[in-house]
Protein backbone atom coordinates (compact mmCIF):
# COMPACT_ATOMS: atom_id res chain seq x y z
CA UNK A 1 0.00 0.00 0.00
CA UNK A 2 1.26 3.16 -0.74
CA UNK A 3 2.11 6.01 1.36
CA UNK A 4 -0.17 8.80 1.57
CA UNK A 5 1.14 12.83 0.90
CA UNK A 6 0.80 14.90 3.38
CA UNK A 7 -1.29 17.89 2.22
CA UNK A 8 0.64 21.29 2.86
CA UNK A 9 -1.62 23.80 3.25
CA UNK A 10 0.78 26.69 3.91
CA UNK A 11 4.82 27.12 2.90
CA UNK A 12 7.59 29.02 3.51
CA UNK A 13 11.42 29.19 3.06
CA UNK A 14 14.19 30.81 5.15
CA UNK A 15 15.84 33.38 2.23
CA UNK A 16 16.56 36.73 2.69
CA UNK A 17 14.17 38.60 0.37
CA UNK A 18 15.41 41.41 -2.36
CA UNK A 19 15.05 44.63 -1.25
CA UNK A 20 13.54 45.85 -4.30
CA UNK A 21 10.61 42.85 -4.27
CA UNK A 22 10.18 43.70 -0.40
CA UNK A 23 9.31 47.16 -1.89
CA UNK A 24 7.27 46.02 -4.43
CA UNK A 25 5.16 43.89 -2.80
CA UNK A 26 4.99 46.34 0.33
CA UNK A 27 4.99 49.54 -1.00
CA UNK A 28 5.02 52.86 1.43
CA UNK A 29 1.48 53.98 0.91
CA UNK A 30 -0.63 55.96 3.18
CA UNK A 31 -3.72 53.68 3.89
CA UNK A 32 -5.96 56.34 4.48
CA UNK A 33 -6.98 55.67 8.00
CA UNK A 34 -5.75 55.72 11.84
CA UNK A 35 -6.97 52.52 13.98
CA UNK A 36 -9.00 53.18 16.89
CA UNK A 37 -9.18 51.76 20.22
CA UNK A 38 -7.68 48.22 19.95
CA UNK A 39 -7.45 47.52 16.45
CA UNK A 40 -4.31 47.68 14.03
CA UNK A 41 -3.73 48.67 10.51
CA UNK A 42 -1.79 45.80 8.11
CA UNK A 43 -1.19 46.10 4.45
CA UNK A 44 -1.43 42.79 2.84
CA UNK A 45 0.97 41.52 0.46
CA UNK A 46 0.85 42.33 -3.34
CA UNK A 47 0.55 39.51 -5.70
CA UNK A 48 2.35 39.37 -8.87
CA UNK A 49 0.20 39.41 -12.30
CA UNK A 50 3.22 36.93 -13.78
CA UNK A 51 5.04 33.89 -12.31
CA UNK A 52 8.26 34.07 -14.34
CA UNK A 53 7.25 34.45 -18.42
CA UNK A 54 3.68 32.98 -17.14
CA UNK A 55 0.97 35.70 -16.93
CA UNK A 56 -1.63 34.94 -14.44
CA UNK A 57 -5.16 35.01 -15.07
CA UNK A 58 -7.61 37.42 -13.40
CA UNK A 59 -9.32 34.87 -11.32
CA UNK A 60 -6.23 33.00 -10.20
CA UNK A 61 -4.75 36.74 -9.55
CA UNK A 62 -7.99 37.60 -7.38
CA UNK A 63 -8.30 34.26 -5.53
CA UNK A 64 -4.94 34.52 -4.64
CA UNK A 65 -5.21 38.10 -3.68
CA UNK A 66 -8.15 37.55 -1.04
CA UNK A 67 -6.63 34.57 0.22
CA UNK A 68 -3.51 36.28 1.50
CA UNK A 69 -2.61 36.35 5.01
CA UNK A 70 1.01 37.40 5.24
CA UNK A 71 0.83 41.44 5.43
CA UNK A 72 2.63 44.37 7.30
CA UNK A 73 1.75 45.89 10.32
CA UNK A 74 1.20 49.57 9.38
CA UNK A 75 -0.37 51.20 12.62
CA UNK A 76 -1.27 50.46 15.68
CA UNK A 77 -4.78 52.00 17.72
CA UNK A 78 -4.05 53.60 20.91
CA UNK A 79 -5.43 50.93 22.96
CA UNK A 80 -3.86 47.85 21.38
CA UNK A 81 -2.31 44.76 23.43
CA UNK A 82 -3.57 46.56 26.34
CA UNK A 83 -5.79 45.65 29.42
CA UNK A 84 -9.35 47.72 28.34
CA UNK A 85 -9.98 48.28 31.54
CA UNK A 86 -6.72 49.42 33.58
CA UNK A 87 -5.20 50.67 30.23
CA UNK A 88 -1.76 48.56 31.52
CA UNK A 89 -0.04 46.90 28.61
CA UNK A 90 -0.95 43.23 28.04
CA UNK A 91 1.96 41.22 30.48
CA UNK A 92 3.56 39.18 27.58
CA UNK A 93 3.68 42.77 25.97
CA UNK A 94 2.85 43.69 21.84
CA UNK A 95 2.80 40.62 20.10
CA UNK A 96 3.35 42.83 17.11
CA UNK A 97 4.83 46.88 15.92
CA UNK A 98 4.98 48.45 13.29
CA UNK A 99 7.26 47.09 10.61
CA UNK A 100 6.65 43.42 11.91
CA UNK A 101 5.32 41.00 9.49
CA UNK A 102 1.92 39.22 10.59
CA UNK A 103 0.49 36.30 9.49
CA UNK A 104 -3.72 37.75 9.36
CA UNK A 105 -7.01 35.67 9.24
CA UNK A 106 -7.73 35.04 5.50
CA UNK A 107 -11.61 35.70 6.92
CA UNK A 108 -12.62 39.04 8.94
CA UNK A 109 -11.76 42.53 9.03
CA UNK A 110 -12.39 45.19 7.08
CA UNK A 111 -10.62 45.33 3.77
CA UNK A 112 -9.91 48.39 1.14
CA UNK A 113 -7.58 49.41 -1.35
CA UNK A 114 -5.64 52.77 -2.11
CA UNK A 115 -3.73 53.13 -5.42
CA UNK A 116 -0.44 53.50 -5.10
CA UNK A 117 0.86 57.26 -6.58
CA UNK A 118 4.01 55.44 -8.02
CA UNK A 119 2.21 53.00 -9.67
CA UNK A 120 1.32 52.94 -13.36
CA UNK A 121 -2.75 52.16 -14.50
CA UNK A 122 -1.96 48.94 -15.05
CA UNK A 123 -0.96 47.95 -11.44
CA UNK A 124 -3.13 46.51 -8.88
CA UNK A 125 -3.93 49.28 -5.82
CA UNK A 126 -2.39 48.21 -2.33
CA UNK A 127 -4.35 45.87 0.09
CA UNK A 128 -4.57 46.67 3.65
CA UNK A 129 -7.15 45.51 6.62
CA UNK A 130 -8.37 46.61 10.11
CA UNK A 131 -8.02 43.63 12.52
CA UNK A 132 -8.64 43.58 16.48
CA UNK A 133 -5.43 43.33 18.04
CA UNK A 134 -5.95 39.63 19.05
CA UNK A 135 -6.96 38.45 15.77
CA UNK A 136 -3.07 38.76 14.80
CA UNK A 137 -2.39 34.53 14.08
CA UNK A 138 1.68 35.13 14.18
CA UNK A 139 4.61 37.14 13.39
CA UNK A 140 6.75 35.66 10.40
CA UNK A 141 10.33 34.77 11.24
CA UNK A 142 10.54 33.88 7.66
CA UNK A 143 10.85 35.57 4.62
CA UNK A 144 7.44 36.84 3.98
CA UNK A 145 7.69 36.73 0.14
CA UNK A 146 8.02 32.98 0.15
CA UNK A 147 4.56 32.34 1.70
CA UNK A 148 2.34 30.03 -0.08
CA UNK A 149 -1.13 29.71 0.87
CA UNK A 150 -3.38 26.36 -0.38
CA UNK A 151 -6.87 26.54 -1.18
Amino acid sequence: MSEMKKIVTFEADETTPELEDLAWAFPDVNPGMKPLGGRIIVQLRRIKKKTGRIILVEETKENEKWNNMIGKVVSVGPLAYKNRDTMASWPEGSWASVGDFVRVPKWGGDRWEIKSPTDDENEDPVLFMTINDHEVIATVTSNPLSFKAYV
